[in-house]
């Protein structure tokens, strides 16, 4: 967090570099533990084995949420302080809080992110029994073909929603400035804004927006299971896994890591709130949200129901598939 919120003191891109850079490096310690919790699993009991590892960690869920909302709760504890007006002393103590909300906020994000990798191996295992897919063939075209499209599928979900964010968001700041324009006072505290207005426009915008990327995960499957079959669909699954899983991680390490950068600066470093650091670190901030608690956990979602649409409509693909390579 000290090296990123050090990146800001030359500007938004050195800070964006650098907190790239960090989500990147994070994927390694979470992919080797997956990694190696799937091997002792396959070991011990084969694939039931990797299927108890996946509900072990969901065994979890009640702890796994309670440090997950912990983030949302100081967070807003925040902004009730500054809204309301409360003295410094006070949003000093939540901003600490909210730094370590970020921190909780990408721990129980990782543990999710490790639980649905689990569960989606679990369900592709399940898929190649209900397909009668003994050997899946990494040089045979189909494979490759649903591989490629698999790994290409979590970047279009994820451009989807992080375009909703920006489109909500634009529409929000029409609304704000339109009311500083029309309701007179607002700035010296003499009316009140239209706060149920942009409530309206974010919560319609945020189901509205997501009709294309459910599309998406729904279709895709059942579309390349019947323009090439099985074989291709099976491949689909390995790259949606593969490519999903490792870009959950970075999106939500790397929205933490900017997120605590700027309270680090906050905090009195690097020259303080205000500063032409914390200038730039805001704008990594910013791009960060969409990145952590919108795209990134999202993935989650893709991963479990492309497989799950894979092995429901198993059976009926091995009867409708065009084969067409």
């Amino acid at each position: 967090v000290a090296e990123v919120a050090a990146a800001a003191k030359t500007g938004a891109g050195t800070n964006l570099i650098s907190g790239m850079a960090v989500g990147f490096q994070s994927t390694v310690p979470i992919v080797l533990i997956v990694v190696a919790a799937i091997a002792l699993s396959f070991k011990l009991a084969g694939v039931y084995g990797i299927a108890l590892a996946a509900v072990a960690m969901l065994s979890l869920t009640g702890i796994i949420i309670t440090l997950d909302a912990y983030g949302p709760i100081t967070d807003n504890a925040g902004g009730i302080a500054e809204m309301s007006g409360m003295a410094p002393a006070v949003r000093e103590v939540t901003d600490a809080l909210d730094a370590v909300g970020n921190t909780t906020k990408a721990t129980t994000k990782g543990f999710a992110i490790a639980a649905a990798a689990l569960g989606a191996l679990a369900l592709f295992v399940a898929f190649a029994e209900a397909a009668r897919l003994t050997v899946i063939n990494l040089l045979d075209a189909p494979v490759v073909i649903g591989l490629l499209i698999g790994a290409m599928l979590p970047f279009v979900f994820s451009s989807f929603l992080m375009k909703a964010v920006g489109n909500a968001a634009f529409s929000i700041v029409e609304e704000v400035r339109r009311q500083f324009r029309e309701i007179k006072g607002i700035m010296s505290g003499k009316a009140k804004p239209d706060y149920a207005k942009c409530v309206e426009i974010s919560t319609g915008a945020a189901l509205d927006e997501l009709l294309v990327p459910g599309l998406i995960a729904v279709l895709t499957p059942l579309v390349v299971g019947i323009l090439f079959g099985v074989t291709a669909l099976a491949g689909l699954l390995a790259g949606v896994i593969a490519s999903g899983f490792l870009l959950a991680v970075f999106m939500a390490n790397t929205g933490a890591v900017w997120d605590n950068a700027k309270k680090y600066i906050e905090c009195g470093e690097f020259g303080g709130k205000g500063g032409d650091a914390h200038k730039a670190a805001v704008v990594g901030d910013t791009v960060g949200d969409p990145f952590k608690d919108t795209a990134g956990p999202a993935l989650n979602a893709l991963i479990k129901v492309v497989n799950t649409i894979a092995l429901v409509f198993a059976p009926a693909l091995l009867a409708m598939a065009w084969n067409l390579v």
